[in-house]
């Protein structure tokens, strides 16, 4: 759905594309396989699509009830086995790093002291958690901080992203630009 829609909107403005439907981080091997060398410009997307957020069963809002999934792909590992086995250490990193959430020690001590108790099974569940250690006036920006920060980590995003840029770098056509859209700081 995505691919067919970037491809009507690519034909709308008269830009001459092809669209592959691919992970970001295998630019040499999407390239190799057309044929193609070197290139115009390349635009990265980082955000995650109103169609994965609006989806319950994808895990990734804390709006609605769901599964702690929060994968992009296919992928082994959900957003569940990092909530429920990740130590206290690395949620704080989690949570400092890609959420810059000032209160990552008082989420992730709730979350080791629930799971301690029972496994955190869904969505509403996190929610509820975080809930409980943060003023109310503040909970929509943290929790949108720390859905971010896990699904950063789940999906792997910077080290991918670190990828995707050299490579993209290596078919540059001399002039050529890199353009990015980021969601978050």
């Amino acid at each position: 759905v995505a691919l067919q829609a970037a491809g009507e909107a690519v034909r709308a403005i008269g830009i001459r594309a092809q669209l592959r439907e691919t992970v970001f981080w295998r630019i040499d091997e999407t390239l190799g396989a057309l044929g193609v060398s070197q290139i115009d410009g390349v635009l990265f997307d980082l955000g995650a699509s109103s169609r994965q957020i609006d989806d319950p069963a994808r895990g990734f809002s804390y709006l609605k009830d769901g599964p702690l999934d929060m994968r992009m792909g296919a992928g082994c590992r959900t957003a569940s086995d990092i909530i429920n086995a990740a130590g206290y250490d690395d949620l704080l990193r989690i949570f400092r790093d890609y959420g810059e959430e000032r209160r990552s020690s008082a989420i992730g001590r709730a979350i080791c002291l629930r799971r301690g108790q029972e496994p955190i099974r869904g969505t509403a569940d996190l929610v509820k958690i975080i809930r409980s250690v943060i003023p109310p006036d503040q909970s929509q920006k943290t929790l949108a901080r720390i859905f971010q920060a896990i699904r950063i980590e789940l999906n792997e995003e910077l080290s991918h992203l670190s990828e995707a840029l050299e490579q993209a770098v290596n078919h540059l056509k001399s002039g050529a630009r890199i353009g990015v859209i980021s969601y978050h700081s």
